[in-house]
C-alpha cells in the first residue's frame, strides 16, 4: 500500500511489481537456435535484434529510472516476445530452445516463486508488471490539480486494461503448467482490474465533489465506485485469494465499498431532502451508517487517513438523520420504509479497462522478420485458404437450415396457433404500433375532447367578430348622429363609405365561420357514425379485441391435450436444434480464431501437406455435429408437420384464421378512419387559429380607425361651433376639410396650406393616422395582412377529403390582397403550407376507405 505526496481526498492502492528470480541470457540460446536451424550467416544478420532483445531483458532486472522509462520498457519487451514465441518455441524438448529458464517471484508473497521453460510465464510477468507500473503511475499523480486528477484517472484504467489482458491472453496458457503463482492467476488478474475500475471511477468522484455538481449525480458516481470495490472485495473472500492476500489489503477495499455506499447514500439523502421526500432520505441515511459500522467493526490495519474519512462521512450521516427525523416528527409524520424495500441506488459508470491490444500489438515491429521462410509464408497462406473455405461452406449450411425452419413455421402458422390456444394473442407488428399510435394521441375517446377545442375555438372567432362589427356601428351611430344634428356644417365623410372595405371582409368572415360550422358538424356526425367501428381502438390492450382459439365443445376421445403437447414438445425440440447451430457457428469462429500453426510449420522437417492434414482434421468433428443437425431438423419438421395438421383439424384453425384476418380488416379499417377524423380535426384547429389571428389584425384596424374618427369627431365639433359663433376665419378651410378618402393618403390630404391667421387654429387631422410611406387604399395606412402580417403559425396543405369549402370570392381591389389571405385551400379555406412549417397530421398512412368527394363531404355517408 502507498500512498501519494500530494494531499489528495482519498487513499488508493498501488501494485508492486514483482521480482524475477535470475539472469536470463536470451542472446546466446537465441543465436544458437538460429545457427542449428537456419545457417550461420542468419544469425549474423540477426545480432542487431539479439542484442536488442538481451539489452531489454536485462533492463528489466534492474531498477529503472522513472516509471514512464519502465512502462516504455515492459510494452517494447512484451511486443518482442510475442515475436520471439511465434519463431522461437522454448520449451524443454531437445529440438527446442531448452536453454533459457523464466523465473518469477509472487508479487504479494516473495517465497513463492514460479520457474518454467516457457514464455507465457515470461510474458505474463511483464503483463502483471506493466499493470503494476501503470497504477505507480497514477498514485503518484498530483490528484489536487484537474491536470494531475485527470492522468490519475487515465492511468488507473491503462492498469485496469494491462489486467484485463493478462486475465484474457496469458493467465490460461501459465496455468495448464500448474505451477503459476497466484499472482497471475486469472482470479487475480481480475480482481486487480475491479480494483483499478474502483480507483479510476474514485478519481471522477473527486472530480464531481469538487466542481460543485448536484448531489444526484456525485450519488450515481459514488454508488458506482462502491460496486466496483464490492466486485474486488467479493473475489479477495474466497479461495484462492483469501489466503494469498495480506489482511490489510482486504480490510482496505472491504471499508472501500462501505464507504463508497455510505457516501452515495449521503448524496442521494441530501437529493431526496430536496424533494421533501424526508421517509426515504431517513431509511437511506440509517443504511449507510449501518453500513459504515459493520465495515469498520472487522477493518484491521487500514491506514489512518480512511479511517479519518469515514469517520467525517459517519459524522455527516448522523447529523443530516438527526435532522430528517426532527422534520418528520414535527411537520412531514411520513412512515420510515425498510431498508430492505428501498430499491437499488442509481449509477453511473464513468470508466472501463483501456484495452491495451494497440498498444501491444507486435505487428509493425522488426524484429526477427527474416526468420519465417518464404516457403512457411506461403503454407500458411495456403492453410488458412483451406480453414476459411470449410468455415464458409459450414456456415451456409447453418444459415440455411435457420432459414428452413423459419419459412416452414410460418406456413403452417407456429407457434402463433399454440400460443392462441393458450390466450397469448398478438397482433401483426406493423399493425399493432399504429394501434399504439392510436392510444398515444387518445384514442376515440379523445375525439371528443378535441371536438369541444373545436367549439370552443368556433365561439371565440364569433365573439371576436361580434366585437369588431360592434365597434364599427356605435362609431357609425355617433357619426350619423352629429350628422343629424350639424346638418351641412358636418362635412366629414360617412362612416360607411370609409368602413365599407373593412365591412366586406368581416362578412367574409362571417361567411367563412358559418362554413366551418357545418364543416364541424359534419365532424361531429361522422364520429358518432363510426363510434361503433373505432371503439375497438380503445380496448387495452388491444390483443382482447382479438378471436381466440378454443377447445372443441364436443371430444370424441379427450386427446386434445395429448396433441397439444406433443406438437408443443417437437417445438422445443426445433428451438434446441437452432440454439445448437449458434452454438456450432461460434465454435467455428472461435477455431479458426485460435488456429495458430506458424510455429509448427516453422519447426517441422516433415511435409507440410501432412501437416496440413493433421491440422485440418480438428475441423471433422464439428462439420459432423453440423450434419447431424440439419438431418435431425429434417426429420423433425416432417414429423411437425404431421402433428400440425392433426392439431389444425382438431381445433379447426381454419375459422379462427378466418376471424382473425376479419378482425384483423376491421381494426386496420378503424385505424384509418380514426386517421381521417383525427385529420380533419386538427385541419380545422388550424383553421381556426389562423382566423383568429386575422379577425384579430381587423379588429385592430377598426379600433385604430374609430380613434382616429374620434379625434377628428371632436376637432370638428369645435370647429363648427366656432363657425356658428361667427370665429370662422376666411382662410379656405372654413367648412371645408380636407379628408383622405379610400383610395387617397395622408401626404396628398396634408400638402402645404396658407398658414392660419390665428394662432389658436390647430392643424387639422386625417380620419386616420397613416404610416410613413404613402399608400393607396384606406387599410393600407396599417402594413397589409397577406404582405408584411407574420405567417400564422399554422399553414396546411389542402387535402382531399376536406370538409370544409368556400365558393372563389372576388379581391378587393382597394385593399390589394384577398379577402382573407393566402386562402387557397378547399378545407377550412386554408392556405398552403410552406414546407416543414407545421407538424405532419400523425397518421398518413392511406386507409381502406374511399377518399372522399372533393367538393364536399364524404361519398359514403
Amino acid at each position: 500500500m502507498a500512498a501519494p505526496t500530494s494531499p489528495v481526498v482519498n487513499v488508493m492502492l498501488a501494485i508492486q511489481e514483482k521480482k524475477t528470480g535470475s539472469t536470463v541470457d536470451l542472446y546466446r540460446a537465441l543465436r544458437q537456435f538460429i545457427v542449428y536451424h537456419y545457417s550461420e550467416r542468419e544469425a549474423q544478420n540477426l545480432e542487431d535484434d539479439l542484442q536488442a532483445v538481451r539489452d531489454m531483458r536485462a533492463s528489466l532486472e534492474k531498477p529503472a529510472d522513472s516509471l514512464d522509462a519502465r512502462r516504455d520498457l515492459l510494452q517494447k519487451y512484451f511486443r518482442a516476445l510475442c515475436l520471439m514465441e511465434s519463431r522461437f518455441p522454448i520449451s524443454p524438448e531437445a529440438d527446442h530452445v531448452n536453454a533459457i529458464t523464466f523465473v518469477w517471484h509472487d508479487a504479494f508473497k516473495q517465497n513463492k516463486k514460479a520457474s518454467l521453460q516457457n514464455i507465457h510465464l515470461e510474458k505474463a510477468a511483464v503483463l502483471f508488471n506493466l499493470g503494476a507500473v501503470y497504477s505507480q503511475i497514477a498514485l503518484s499523480s498530483d490528484r489536487a490539480s484537474p491536470t494531475g486528477l485527470k492522468q490519475a484517472c487515465n492511468s488507473f484504467q491503462l492498469a485496469a486494461g494491462a489486467f484485463a489482458f493478462l486475465r484474457d491472453q496469458e493467465a490460461g496458457k501459465v496455468a495448464v503448467t500448474g505451477q503459476a503463482t497466484v499472482d497471475i492467476s486469472s482470479e487475480s488478474a481480475a480482481m486487480l482490474e475491479r480494483l483499478m475500475c474502483a480507483q479510476a471511477q474514485e478519481c471522477f468522484y473527486e472530480k464531481v465533489i469538487a466542481d460543485g455538481k448536484p448531489p444526484g449525480l456525485c450519488s450515481k458516481v459514488a454508488r458506482q465506485v462502491g460496486l466496483f470495490y464490492e466486485e474486488a472485495y467479493a473475489a479477495l473472500s474466497i479461495p484462492p485469494l483469501n489466503q494469498h492476500f495480506d489482511r490489510t489489503w482486504i480490510s482496505h477495499v472491504q471499508l472501500k465499498a462501505a464507504q463508497f455506499f455510505s457516501e452515495a447514500s449521503y448524496r442521494y439523502g441530501l437529493d431526496l431532502h430536496n424533494k421533501d421526500e424526508i421517509a426515504e432520505e431517513i431509511a437511506r441515511l440509517k443504511s449507510g451508517i449501518s453500513t459504515l459500522a459493520d465495515a469498520k467493526k472487522t477493518a484491521k490495519g487500514v491506514a489512518a487517513p480512511l479511517l479519518e474519512a469515514v469517520s467525517r462521512l459517519e459524522a455527516k450521516l448522523t447529523r443530516n438523520l438527526e435532522r430528517a427525523e426532527k422534520e418528520n416528527d414535527r411537520v412531514y409524520l411520513m412512515r420510515v420504509p425498510a431498508a430492505n424495500s428501498l430499491p437499488p441506488l442509481p449509477t453511473a459508470s464513468l470508466v472501463k479497462s483501456t484495452p491495451l491490444n494497440e498498444i501491444l500489438d507486435a505487428s509493425k515491429e522488426k524484429m526477427f522478420l527474416t526468420l519465417v521462410p518464404d516457403g512457411s509464408a506461403k503454407a500458411l497462406s495456403r492453410y488458412t485458404e483451406m480453414v476459411d473455405e470449410i468455415i464458409r461452406t459450414q456456415a451456409e449450411k447453418l444459415q440455411q437450415g435457420s432459414e428452413i425452419t423459419r419459412v416452414r413455421l410460418k406456413e403452417m402458422d407456429l407457434p402463433d396457433s399454440i400460443l392462441a390456444l393458450e390466450g397469448n394473442i398478438t397482433l401483426p407488428m406493423d399493425l399493432k404500433e399504429d394501434v399504439e399510435a392510436v392510444q398515444t394521441v387518445g384514442g376515440p375517446v379523445g375525439l371528443e375532447a378535441e371536438l369541444q377545442q373545436l367549439k370552443d375555438l368556433r365561439r371565440v372567432n364569433q365573439e371576436l367578430l361580434v366585437q369588431t362589427e360592434e365597434l364599427l356601428q356605435k362609431e357609425a351611430r355617433e357619426d350619423a348622429q352629429f350628422r343629424s344634428q350639424f346638418g351641412t356644417r358636418w362635412t366629414r365623410p360617412q362612416s360607411s363609405i370609409l368602413t365599407k372595405n373593412l365591412q366586406d371582409r368581416l362578412n367574409r368572415f362571417a361567411g367563412n365561420l358559418k362554413q366551418a360550422t357545418d364543416s364541424d358538424a359534419r365532424i361531429e356526425h361522422a364520429v358518432k357514425e363510426h363510434s361503433a367501428l373505432m371503439s375497438i381502438l380503445d380496448r387495452r390492450p388491444i390483443e382482447s379485441a382479438l378471436p381466440s382459439l378454443a377447445r372443441p365443445i364436443m371430444s370424441l376421445d379427450g386427446n386434445e391435450d395429448a396433441i397439444v403437447g406433443a406438437l408443443k414438445l417437437s417445438l422445443r425440440q426445433l428451438e434446441s436444434l437452432g440454439a445448437q447451430r449458434a452454438g456450432l457457428e461460434d465454435m467455428l469462429k472461435e477455431m479458426k480464431r485460435k488456429d495458430d500453426i506458424l510455429p509448427k510449420l516453422m519447426t517441422t522437417n516433415g511435409s507440410h501437406e501432412d501437416l496440413f492434414k493433421k491440422e485440418i482434421a480438428k475441423y471433422d468433428g464439428i462439420c459432423e455435429e453440423i450434419a447431424q443437425n440439419i438431418d435431425a431438423q429434417e426429420q423433425l419438421l416432417l414429423q411437425i408437420q404431421a402433428q400440425n395438421d392433426h392439431f389444425t383439424a382438431v381445433f379447426n384453425l381454419e375459422d379462427y384464421r378466418a376471424s382473425r384476418e376479419k378482425c384483423y380488416k376491421q381494426i386496420a379499417a378503424a385505424i384509418a378512419k380514426f386517421q381521417e377524423i383525427k385529420d380533419n380535426i386538427n385541419e380545422g384547429l388550424k383553421f381556426y387559429v389562423t382566423l383568429q389571428e386575422a379577425i384579430t389584425t381587423v379588429k385592430q384596424q377598426c379600433s385604430d380607425f374609430v380613434m382616429t374618427r374620434n379625434i377628428q369627431c371632436r376637432e370638428m365639433i369645435e370647429d363648427v361651433q366656432r363657425q356658428i359663433a361667427g370665429l370662422s376665419f376666411a382662410d379656405g378651410k372654413s367648412g371645408s376639410y380636407n379628408y383622405p378618402g379610400v383610395g387617397q393618403s395622408r401626404a396628398a390630404a396634408s400638402e402645404p396650406q396658407a398658414p392660419p391667421p390665428h394662432p389658436t387654429t390647430r392643424p387639422q387631422m386625417p380620419y386616420y393616422q397613416a404610416k410613413e410611406q404613402p399608400t393607396t387604399g384606406f387599410s393600407q395606412p396599417h402594413p397589409s395582412y397577406a404582405s408584411s402580417q407574420p405567417q400564422p403559425p399554422y399553414h396546411v396543405p389542402p387535402t382531399a377529403g376536406s370538409h370544409y369549402q368556400q365558393p372563389p370570392q372576388p379581391l378587393g381591389p382597394e385593399y390589394g390582397q384577398q379577402a382573407y389571405p393566402g386562402w387557397q385551400g378547399p378545407y377550412y379555406n386554408a392556405h398552403a403550407q410552406q414546407p416543414g412549417s407545421h407538424p405532419r397530421p400523425p397518421y398518413t398512412i392511406p386507409g381502406p376507405y374511399p377518399p372522399p368527394h372533393q367538393g364536399g363531404y364524404y361519398k359514403h355517408q
